[in-house]
């Protein structure tokens, strides 16, 4: 299967921190495709290395045919490649639809991009003259993903997207995630391992640093033990 993003031995520094130690997997076009770990373990510094906001000191990242190791966050972002923040970075002083132009390329909207979003998030149709602030954690979610997806994204980065939401806002998030999934590529930070395994295609697991596990998301749903030893946790608890 055909990898839209590819990273090969990356190592990135924080400060006086090593923090990837040689992160290496691919992500196959289309679908959701997830990265498990514990708190700490690299996941949200491989999302931000992969958007050009942390520089790796070393190895390669590319996406499509493109080198994107070196290349600056805005020049990373026009070749196709949104990303969702786990504090989703949207501006509460602004309405949904203030907040969307902004995202928007030419600040104006595909009227049929706009209706499909609508479809999959109604909430941002009902509240499209609201303050941003006034939403609720799960409309936030809803509208940061939102801007993600205003403009056609070949690949889409999201962290986190289920922290903080109550349970019937993250079955709600599944639905959203599966349609979304049919036309963009998705490559989630998780550690809700209900949601993760309801959506993930592939998945890999990061520990310390260093991608400790690859394969197929049913196989580790599967498997009760491995997902003990590699994350702590079994399916049942989470």
């Amino acid at each position: 299967m055909t990898a839209i993003l590819r990273l090969d031995d990356v190592h990135t520094d924080i400060g006086q921190y090593h923090v990837l130690h040689g992160v290496s997997f691919d992500v196959p076009e289309g679908g959701v495709h997830v990265l498990l770990g514990r708190n700490g373990a690299g996941k949200t510094t491989t999302l931000r290395t992969v958007m050009g906001l942390w520089r790796a000191k070393k190895g390669a990242i590319v996406f499509r045919h493109h080198d994107i190791t070196a290349m600056k966050t805005p020049d990373i972002a026009r070749l196709g490649i949104a990303y969702v923040p786990e504090n989703m970075g949207i501006f509460g002083g602004l309405t949904v639809e203030e907040n969307m132009r902004l995202a928007a390329a030419t600040g104006t909207f595909d009227k049929d991009r706009l209706a499909r979003i609508f479809s999959i998030f109604p909430a941002m149709e009902k509240f499209w003259t609201n303050q941003a602030y006034a939403l609720s954690g799960g409309q936030k979610q809803m509208l940061a993903i939102s801007r993600a997806i205003i403009e056609k994204r070949d690949l889409i980065l999201i962290d986190e997207p289920t922290k903080g939401l109550a349970p019937s806002i993250i079955r709600n998030m599944i639905d959203a995630f599966r349609e979304i999934g049919k036309e963009t590529t998705i490559l989630l930070v998780e550690q809700n391992f209900h949601f993760a395994k309801a959506l993930g295609r592939g998945v890999g697991v990061i520990e310390d640093g260093r991608i400790v596990h690859k394969g197929q998301m049913a196989d580790l749903a599967a498997d009760a033990d491995l997902q003990t030893r590699l994350l702590s946790l079994t399916a049942e608890a989470h």
